[in-house]
Protein backbone atom coordinates (compact mmCIF):
# COMPACT_ATOMS: atom_id res chain seq x y z
CA UNK A 1 0.00 0.00 0.00
CA UNK A 2 1.20 3.80 -0.98
CA UNK A 3 0.06 6.86 -0.05
CA UNK A 4 0.40 9.79 -2.13
CA UNK A 5 -0.70 12.82 -0.17
CA UNK A 6 -0.94 15.03 -2.79
CA UNK A 7 -3.25 13.51 -4.55
CA UNK A 8 -5.17 12.56 -1.23
CA UNK A 9 -5.16 9.01 -3.12
CA UNK A 10 -4.09 5.66 -1.21
CA UNK A 11 -2.82 2.57 -3.86
CA UNK A 12 -3.37 -1.05 -2.75
CA UNK A 13 -1.41 -2.93 -5.38
CA UNK A 14 1.30 -5.93 -5.35
CA UNK A 15 4.19 -5.87 -3.28
CA UNK A 16 7.04 -3.12 -3.95
CA UNK A 17 10.43 -4.87 -5.02
CA UNK A 18 12.08 -2.02 -2.69
CA UNK A 19 10.81 -0.32 0.36
CA UNK A 20 9.59 2.82 -0.11
CA UNK A 21 8.85 5.86 2.25
CA UNK A 22 5.09 6.07 2.64
CA UNK A 23 4.74 2.48 1.37
CA UNK A 24 3.67 -0.66 3.61
CA UNK A 25 3.25 -4.55 2.99
CA UNK A 26 0.39 -6.03 3.39
CA UNK A 27 -1.35 -9.65 3.61
CA UNK A 28 -4.01 -10.38 1.52
CA UNK A 29 -6.02 -10.40 4.59
CA UNK A 30 -5.68 -6.89 5.25
CA UNK A 31 -5.28 -5.48 1.47
CA UNK A 32 -8.80 -6.55 0.59
CA UNK A 33 -9.88 -4.90 4.14
CA UNK A 34 -7.99 -1.64 4.28
CA UNK A 35 -10.10 1.45 3.71
CA UNK A 36 -8.68 5.17 2.87
CA UNK A 37 -9.07 7.90 5.12
CA UNK A 38 -12.33 10.05 4.97
CA UNK A 39 -11.44 12.18 1.93
CA UNK A 40 -9.51 10.01 0.31
CA UNK A 41 -9.45 8.14 -3.00
CA UNK A 42 -8.73 4.20 -2.71
CA UNK A 43 -7.18 2.78 -5.93
CA UNK A 44 -6.46 -1.26 -6.12
CA UNK A 45 -4.48 -2.62 -8.50
CA UNK A 46 -4.73 -6.37 -8.76
CA UNK A 47 -2.79 -6.73 -11.75
CA UNK A 48 0.38 -5.25 -13.23
CA UNK A 49 1.29 -5.99 -16.90
CA UNK A 50 5.28 -6.45 -17.32
CA UNK A 51 4.94 -4.99 -20.67
CA UNK A 52 3.94 -1.56 -19.21
CA UNK A 53 7.21 -1.04 -17.09
CA UNK A 54 8.16 2.45 -18.04
CA UNK A 55 4.54 3.68 -17.21
CA UNK A 56 4.81 1.61 -13.48
CA UNK A 57 8.03 3.13 -12.79
CA UNK A 58 6.80 7.45 -13.85
CA UNK A 59 3.65 6.31 -11.61
CA UNK A 60 5.98 4.86 -8.68
CA UNK A 61 7.97 8.13 -9.36
CA UNK A 62 5.65 10.93 -9.25
CA UNK A 63 3.78 8.90 -5.98
CA UNK A 64 6.96 8.59 -4.41
CA UNK A 65 7.92 12.22 -4.78
CA UNK A 66 4.53 13.80 -3.87
CA UNK A 67 4.61 11.64 -0.98
CA UNK A 68 7.86 13.00 0.15
CA UNK A 69 7.57 17.24 -0.41
CA UNK A 70 3.82 16.80 0.67
CA UNK A 71 4.43 14.42 3.66
CA UNK A 72 6.49 17.03 6.27
CA UNK A 73 9.00 13.72 6.62
CA UNK A 74 11.37 14.86 4.11
CA UNK A 75 12.83 18.66 4.19
CA UNK A 76 11.90 20.09 0.10
CA UNK A 77 14.47 21.77 -1.57
CA UNK A 78 12.55 24.62 -2.75
CA UNK A 79 10.69 27.19 -0.29
CA UNK A 80 7.54 25.85 0.97
CA UNK A 81 4.31 27.78 -0.11
CA UNK A 82 2.16 26.98 2.75
CA UNK A 83 3.57 27.13 6.53
CA UNK A 84 3.25 23.48 7.87
CA UNK A 85 2.93 22.95 11.34
CA UNK A 86 2.06 19.21 12.40
CA UNK A 87 0.17 20.49 15.53
CA UNK A 88 -2.56 23.18 14.39
CA UNK A 89 -5.07 21.55 13.17
CA UNK A 90 -5.35 24.54 10.53
CA UNK A 91 -2.22 23.94 8.49
CA UNK A 92 -1.55 20.13 9.54
CA UNK A 93 -1.52 17.68 6.51
CA UNK A 94 -2.01 14.64 9.38
CA UNK A 95 -5.21 13.06 8.03
CA UNK A 96 -7.54 13.33 10.82
CA UNK A 97 -6.86 16.93 10.77
CA UNK A 98 -7.18 16.99 7.20
CA UNK A 99 -10.40 14.79 7.18
CA UNK A 100 -11.92 17.64 9.76
CA UNK A 101 -10.87 20.46 7.04
CA UNK A 102 -12.37 18.62 4.20
CA UNK A 103 -15.80 17.61 6.20
CA UNK A 104 -16.22 21.70 7.50
CA UNK A 105 -15.70 22.61 3.68
CA UNK A 106 -18.31 20.46 2.51
CA UNK A 107 -20.50 21.44 5.41
CA UNK A 108 -19.96 25.27 3.98
CA UNK A 109 -20.45 24.27 0.29
CA UNK A 110 -23.73 22.60 1.52
CA UNK A 111 -24.50 25.81 3.46
CA UNK A 112 -25.29 27.79 0.58
CA UNK A 113 -27.42 25.75 -0.54
CA UNK A 114 -31.36 27.12 0.23
CA UNK A 115 -35.21 25.73 -1.02
CA UNK A 116 -36.71 28.81 -3.59
CA UNK A 117 -40.55 28.25 -3.77
CA UNK A 118 -42.08 28.33 -7.54
CA UNK A 119 -44.45 31.37 -7.53
CA UNK A 120 -46.13 29.41 -10.45
CA UNK A 121 -49.63 28.38 -10.16
CA UNK A 122 -49.79 24.83 -10.30
CA UNK A 123 -50.01 22.75 -13.28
Amino acid sequence: MTYAYAESTAVVGPLAPAAEPHSWDLCDHHAEKITAPLGWEMLRVNHIDIDDDEDLTALAEAVREAGRVTSGLVESDGPSLDPVDPADPDTSIHPVHQSKRLNDERQRRRAHLRLVEDDAPGE
